[in-house]
């Protein structure tokens, strides 16, 4: 068997792999076994790429191995550091980051294909589109990083006529691949990617901070589809594949989310086009009352005569690392005979499955954690909430103001319950820059301070035992 054989039943091997790590995703209970599943592949793909570069290189075998190794090690040392010194709270904007980086590569595959291979229609075909889609995701990924990280203003940039604008870029973009593939020439690829990272720009400066979930998401996907385009210019069947599963899960994803959401899948990837109703804060209705502040010791005579609980984390959580703590919190609970449960919204934090990460890195039982569709009917018989740093996710202004820019987004239904007692450090608004409503209400009390101080003092202030009577 020749080494290139070898090398595809190798790719082979590798997107079984992947599509299995991408299947044990799924569920909380197997995302470990799909990541070392993940994990796998990836190194069986990387060993195969490199033996065939070895083998096919026109250089000294020696200074391609150099080659090779460099990079991997660049790689291997920025990545764990990375990895390591990375929050929880930055997952977001770091993942953000990362997809531009796939952009990137896709743009510099493409004019290094057209300048290196030949110019038959169809692979400059692939040529543009790879450069297209790779430089869409390049520059709306860095904002969308931007954004996530409080570096520019999550407010929707709206142009006047910022619709025309994307779309007179689009069609400047088909021009110009008409010309490229006509009379094959570097100029009109330049014009091209010049413009498409000016649209990548403005898609996501037009997306407003409450729908920056689906961006990442959405994000994901471009990359995928980069990454897919790169495989077609380079000939490789494996980034192919990869890249049609990265471009179509992060689809269907965005999808899920936005219908979670009550958007437009479409409004949303074509930066707001058809949602200004939605968009437009100024006509929210004024939010007026006195909140109610509850001590420590207060929210642990609720929680002492609660016979359910229900938990409904957000970012604040993440910021204050209190994942800890609450894990322990419901362990106290349990241990006492309460019903404890977790209420995670599809988009609380600012990442698809951040709230569930955290949850699982404290060792929460799988069980107890459910979705707004598996939990919102039970608020009602609920006891206590306790809404730790979550805002936009638990804004009843949703269902009520129909001018709110959140209005229609379904949120958890967590006024309903008997007591709800709310995390925050201050009133602020949370990131779609919305008041909520919720603070102000009869049975809603606020408990102001650093979450995981909060939560630790709850936890000391409340005996291990005597378990709530029948």
């Amino acid at each position: 068997m020749t080494l290139v054989s070898i090398a595809q039943v190798s790719y082979l091997v590798a997107a079984v792999l992947f599509i299995l790590s991408l299947a044990g995703l799924a569920r909380q209970s197997t995302a470990r076994r799909g990541n070392l599943l993940g994990m796998a592949g990836m190194a069986i793909a990387i060993l195969a790429t490199v033996a065939l570069a070895l083998d096919q290189s026109e250089r000294p075998v020696g200074v391609t191995a150099a080659l090779i190794v460099g990079v991997l090690l660049i790689g291997a040392l920025v990545g764990t550091w990375r990895a390591r010194s990375v929050e929880m709270t930055q997952m977001p904007e770091l993942i953000a980051i990362l997809h531009s980086f796939v952009g990137a590569a896709a743009v510099l595959i493409g004019f290094n294909s057209y300048l290196t291979e030949g110019h038959d229609a169809m692979h400059l075909v692939e040529v543009f589109l790879g450069v297209f889609i790779g430089a869409v995701t390049f520059t709306g990924s860095i904002v969308a990083f931007l954004k996530l990280s409080a570096r520019m203003k999550s407010a929707p940039l709206t142009l006047p006529g910022r619709h025309a604008l994307n779309l007179a870029g689009l069609v400047a973009s088909v021009a110009l691949g008409a010309w490229f593939i006509a009379s094959p020439s570097i100029w009109p690829l330049l014009l091209m990617t010049v413009i498409a990272l000016a649209i990548g720009v403005h898609l996501v400066a037009a997306i407003g901070g409450g729908d920056m979930p689906v961006v990442v998401s959405m994000l994901n996907s471009y990359s995928g589809w980069a990454a897919a385009a790169a495989g077609f210019m380079l000939g490789n069947d494996l980034l192919i594949v990869v890249g049609a599963l990265v471009g179509s899960s992060g689809a269907i994803l965005s999808y899920i989310m936005c219908k979670a959401m009550n958007r437009q899948f479409l409004s949303v990837i074509l930066g707001g086009f058809g949602g200004e109703g939605a968009a437009a804060p100024s006509g929210a209705a004024a939010v007026e009352g006195t909140h109610t502040e509850v001590s420590v010791a207060e929210t642990v005579e609720l929680l002492q005569s609660a016979r359910s609980v229900v938990i409904a984390p957000g970012y604040g959580m993440a910021v204050a690392k209190a994942q800890y703590p609450v894990a322990e919190l419901v362990a106290r609970l349990r241990s006492r005979g309460v019903k404890v449960r977790f209420a995670v919204h599809p988009v609380a934090g600012r990442l698809p499955g951040h709230m569930n990460v955290l949850l699982a890195e404290a060792r929460v039982p799988y069980d107890i954690v459910l979705e707004l569709d598996e939990i919102n009917d039970d608020f009602a018989e609920t006891d206590v909430v306790l809404v730790i740093g979550a805002n936009d996710t638990v804004n009843p202004a949703a269902l009520e103001d129909p001018h709110s820019p959140i209005a229609g987004m379904p949120v958890l239904q967590v006024w309903q319950a008997g007591r709800v007692v709310v995390f925050k450090r201050s009133m602020a608004t949370g990131y779609a820059g919305v008041q909520n409503p919720l603070f102000f209400r009869d049975n809603t009390s606020m408990l102001f301070g650093d979450a995981k101080t909060q939560v630790e003092a709850i936890v000391a202030a409340m005996p291990a035992t005597e378990p709530v009577s029948a």
